[in-house]
């Protein structure tokens, strides 16, 4: 397909690492997003171009993407801005990849499927963090049992989340979690299920959440039951737990606006993530009691982030993008997470 890069929402802290590490791999990509103010002084910075327009007219945001060959969407909430730039890239005819971790919006994006394929182009969310490792682990155990039913996956950090990251959790703590269960999302409660996982450094505790992957590996596993964990403190597997009595309060209008203002600005900062590391775990099994296990070791997840999205949209410029609804691991198999930097799989 060819053209530039196009960075969408490159002046938020996750974008804004996007694009220095671009450049400094000599890459030239276009900055845009919604403010013209900060968009003209990152550009400065860079000596880059950069094209400042909304979402609200697909048209028009199809009109800002000529000359682009693929759309890098760093942008959220991607469940409001998600489906406005799938449009913009179906119209314009460039791929789409963002770094959401939503399930709505993984489900919602892979209704595009056979628009994506008439058009000749790639629609593939989570090209970060989420969800590449954990897709590609859950491949790599599909293919190590193929008989497989059941799918588990679970990880944890030593960072702390970034402005974004954590509104989006705070968006969504109150409603609980949810899992797939004979191929369908089910909804259940806050902390469902608590498991003792060994990611390697010992056992820790973990809690069902809501991860892309509950949504996405079904996609490249065919796997009908799904759950993904986390590991989490005491306090946090008790927070989870209330949600079962609170949720309608924690839900509410001034105690989310009180929560989103306690929400630290910016995220970790380059010495943190230096320091920072995530550990990864997956199980799967078979009607018949078969059980396969693997683990993975991956840099903090803004930085595999940074390294996992720019990897894949070379590739998307190289022509190498199957069109449709994608999942990282389907389009480029299991081992796709093993072409990053600092990734390990055991």
């Amino acid at each position: 397909m060819g053209g530039d890069l196009l960075i969408y929402g490159s002046y938020g802290y996750t974008g804004a690492l996007i694009v220095r590490e671009a450049v400094r791999r000599g890459m030239r990509p276009i900055l845009a997003g919604r403010n013209a103010e900060k968009l003209a002084a990152q550009a400065a910075d860079f000596g880059l171009e950069h094209r400042a327009f909304p979402l609200d007219s697909p048209q028009k945001a199809a009109d800002a993407l000529a000359g682009c060959g693929a759309v890098l969407h760093c942008a959220g909430p991607f469940v409001d801005t998600a489906g406005p730039m799938a449009e913009a890239c179906l119209r314009a005819g460039a791929h789409y990849l963002d770094i959401t971790g939503e399930i709505d919006v993984f489900e919602a994006l892979a209704g595009l499927d056979g628009r994506a394929k008439a058009a000749g182009v790639m629609i593939m969310p989570g090209v970060g963090f989420d969800v590449v490792p954990t897709d590609c682990l859950a491949r790599h155990l599909k293919e190590r049992l193929p008989d497989a039913v059941r799918l588990a996956l679970a990880f944890c950090s030593n960072l702390r989340p970034s402005h974004g990251t954590a509104l989006t959790i705070l968006r969504h703590f109150h409603k609980g979690a949810v899992v797939r269960r004979g191929g369908r999302l089910m909804p259940v409660p806050g902390g469902w299920k608590t498991r003792t996982i060994d990611f390697g450094k010992g056992p820790r505790k973990a809690i069902t959440i809501t991860w892309g992957d509950v949504a996405t590996a079904w996609h490249s596993t065919g796997i009908g039951d799904i759950e993904v964990y986390m590991a989490a403190p005491g306090t946090v597997r008790w927070l989870s737990r209330a949600t079962r009595l609170f949720g309608a309060v924690l839900g509410s209008g001034p105690v989310q606006r009180f929560l989103k203002r306690s929400v630290r600005e910016g995220g970790p900062s380059d010495e943190e993530r230096a320091r920072g590391y995530c550990l990864i775990w997956g199980e799967a099994e078979d009607a018949d009691g078969g059980r396969v296990e693997a683990r993975m070791r991956t840099p903090d997840g803004y930085t595999f982030t940074v390294l996992a999205g720019l990897h894949i949209a070379g590739k998307a410029l190289a022509g190498n993008a199957p069109a449709g609804f994608q999942t990282p691991a389907k389009a480029y198999g299991a081992d796709l997470a093993l072409e990053i930097e600092g990734v390990t799989r055991t």
